[in-house]
């Protein structure tokens, strides 16, 4: 007997008592996204792995030990995206598209990371990102915010996250302030664990964003980079702090809040949960202006931010109040020869006529009581019922599937009236 295929260890099925929720989320995001003027644009899962490697670092974890990576028959290396903005970015001056303009982007889907699964991470991921580019002012980093603020309100989660800000200066600032935090870990080198060993003389500030608690003390007590930032920088920031106090947006400093990678600068933002456990970060963005120029670009200005669906989902799972679309209204029950070809029209009748109706048709028969459990299972609201007598006095029969109220009788177009009222279905 052979064994069953099963999925990759980290790649999970959305199975169908799974997709409404995630649909009625990637819906309000299109609706916020929409309501902002932002576009989305579509990219490639694959990309050249030279991409990744100038735009994330080599010497980074995700480079040497995630990613997905393989030669294909020409003997090019390319590599399954394990993030989006860098593959958003190529396109942009792929396609001219930064030449004088300013760009407000979106793109959702699959990313890939070869990484230890557990819940809320998984190695076939899926991703929103937003990428804003050239606006250097600090409105467009509050609008970003503001944006999520606005989508946690319509999912009706804005209780359950925390936004937490922080600058990182200039390049040149961080150069200053990591020479100050190098000597003081140096000081302290007893207390590092060996990831921060590591770190120490290649990408220091990543210590700060340590999750060891035995290192809490020593993050607790290094130097704030807040106090080596220049004026422009403290404005900028200061400007968006105002900005989320003058609209009742609450935010919290972190000042251990950082980015490892040098093309990021100023704002950095995340949104943050206690209700997932270790998996406490579900939104993460900031100014990566150094990026453009990386991939050789021209100097010019980005922002931007990615969410991670799969813990988004794990959080609207934590709401009881939550209801979500069903994937049927109506279950349209046949018996008898002349009602089959009968209900095969009316149902079609009713989707000219409801276009936004969602219908399901009895289709491999059996007696009304085998296609009324059937039609309950679906989790309609309504069964249609046409039988031959029903179709020789042109009429249906309309049972409440979830409510204890008689049957009614209608004909063709007062049962269109009648599910067009209930259901509240507008043409």
């Amino acid at each position: 007997m052979s064994v069953n295929i099963q999925a990759i260890r980290g790649m999970h099925d959305v199975l169908p008592e799974q997709t409404p929720l995630w649909q009625y989320a990637e819906n309000c995001i299109r609706e916020v996204l929409a309501s902002y003027g932002y576009s989305e644009i579509r990219l490639p899962v694959v990309e050249k792995t030279e991409l990744f490697k100038r735009s994330i670092g080599e010497v980074t974890d995700i480079v040497e030990k995630e990613m997905y990576t393989f030669d294909d028959r020409n003997g090019d290396s390319l590599t399954l995206r394990p993030e989006g903005t860098a593959g958003c970015l190529r396109a942009c001056l792929e396609h001219g598209l930064l030449h004088h303009q300013t760009h407000r982007l979106w793109y959702y889907g699959p990313m890939y990371r070869h990484e230890r699964p557990q819940k809320g991470r998984y190695r076939q991921f899926i991703q929103l990102g937003v990428e804003t580019y050239g606006m250097s002012g600090s409105a467009i980093d509050a609008e970003l915010i503001l944006l999520m603020h606005r989508l946690w309100k319509k999912l009706g989660i804005r209780g359950k996250v925390r936004l937490q800000l922080n600058s990182l200066g200039t390049i040149a600032e961080r150069i200053a302030y990591r020479e100050v935090l190098v000597a003081y870990f140096e000081q302290h080198k007893h207390c590092l664990d060996e990831d921060s060993l590591r770190r120490l003389n290649t990408n220091p500030l990543r210590i700060l964003d340590s999750k060891n608690p035995q290192m809490h003390e020593v993050i607790a007590n290094a130097p704030e980079l807040m106090a080596y930032l220049g004026d422009e920088s403290i404005a900028h920031f200061k400007a968006i702090t105002t900005s989320l106090e003058g609209l009742g947006v609450a935010y919290e400093i972190n000042p251990r809040l950082v980015r490892g990678l040098d093309y990021y600068s100023k704002t950095v933002f995340e949104w943050v949960t206690d209700e997932l456990g270790s998996q406490g970060t579900v939104c993460a963005g900031g100014r990566y202006d150094g990026l453009i120029e990386q991939l050789g670009g021209k100097p010019n200005h980005a922002v931007g931010f990615a969410m991670g669906m799969e813990r988004l989902l794990a959080l609207l799972e934590t709401r009881e109040d939550i209801a979500v679309a069903k994937p049927v209204d109506v279950y349209l029950i046949r018996v008898g020869n002349k009602a089959e070809q009968e209900g095969l029209r009316f149902a079609e009748m009713l989707r000219d006529e409801l276009p936004s109706l969602k219908l399901q048709i009895s289709i491999d028969g059996g007696n009304f009581k085998s296609q009324f459990k059937k039609a309950d299972k679906t989790g309609a609201e309504f069964a249609i019922i046409i039988g031959d007598d029903e179709v020789d006095r042109g009429e249906v029969g309309i049972k409440f599937l979830r409510d204890d109220r008689p049957q009614q009788t209608l004909s063709h177009t007062q049962a269109v009236s009648f599910l067009q009222q209930q259901l509240q279905i507008t043409n």
